[in-house]
């Protein structure tokens, strides 16, 4: 029970839940009711820095879910041009995280990461097409066990500002592994060969725990 009112918090949390926290110390100081408005943010705060343990299938016949969010978009796409692969078809599920998910992001399954390509860009709506291309990104390629390509494409938002990614070239990595987190409010594109589509548009998902796809 306490875990779920007070989940650990991720390493990135820490400055601004200190930050938030003393910014209503000094307004409780100056109004009540500033003091309370500054208090529900930091709340607030802590929360969306949230890091509770996740529970992934561990099977690779699965893909599970790289963020808690809303499956916004499904398409059959070339992969991106920033990795070499646009000339190859792939699924793409787009997942929106707004400002209320949990914004750490999991590796879909086990396998070894081959290359890592940072973009800066726009900050334009995560939750639009146009987003994919336009808005500063970070792409992962990575290669399951069966040698599959999967590419996780962490994009920033509207608000987002920053893009976090822990995982390096090379990395060798489990099912639901953390990977990264985006500051307040983003969107992650999954890429996907060989694998049958188990989601929908407008899907809420659990990161590291709902299925996306199945091995074909």
């Amino acid at each position: 029970m306490l875990d779920i009112l007070f989940p650990k918090l991720h390493k990135e949390g820490y400055r601004f839940l200190a930050i938030s926290a003393a910014i209503t110390f000094i307004l409780l100081l100056i109004s009540n009711f500033l003091g309370l408005i500054s208090f529900v943010l930091t709340i607030w705060v802590y929360y969306f820095f949230r890091d509770p343990e996740k529970f992934p299938i561990n099977d690779e016949n699965y893909l599970i879910s790289p963020a808690d969010g809303t499956v916004s978009q499904i398409s059959e796409i070339n992969g991106p041009a920033e990795l070499g692969l646009e000339n190859k078809k792939f699924t793409r599920v787009s997942i929106f995280m707004n400002v209320f998910n949990c914004h750490v992001n999991r590796i879909p399954c086990s396998g070894k990461i081959s290359k890592i390509f940072y973009k800066s860009g726009k900050y334009i709506n995560a939750s639009l097409d146009k987003a994919s291309e336009e808005n500063e990104r970070n792409y992962i390629l990575m290669n399951n066990n069966d040698g599959d390509k999967i590419v996780l494409v962490q994009i920033a938002g509207l608000i987002a500002r920053r893009i976090v990614c822990d995982a390096k070239e090379n990395d060798e990595n489990k099912q639901g592994d953390r990977f990264g987190i985006i500051r307040f409010g983003s969107r992650v594109d999954l890429y996907f060969e060989n694998y049958q589509l188990m989601v929908q548009k407008r899907q809420k998902t659990i990161g590291g725990e709902t299925i996306i796809a199945k091995k074909k």
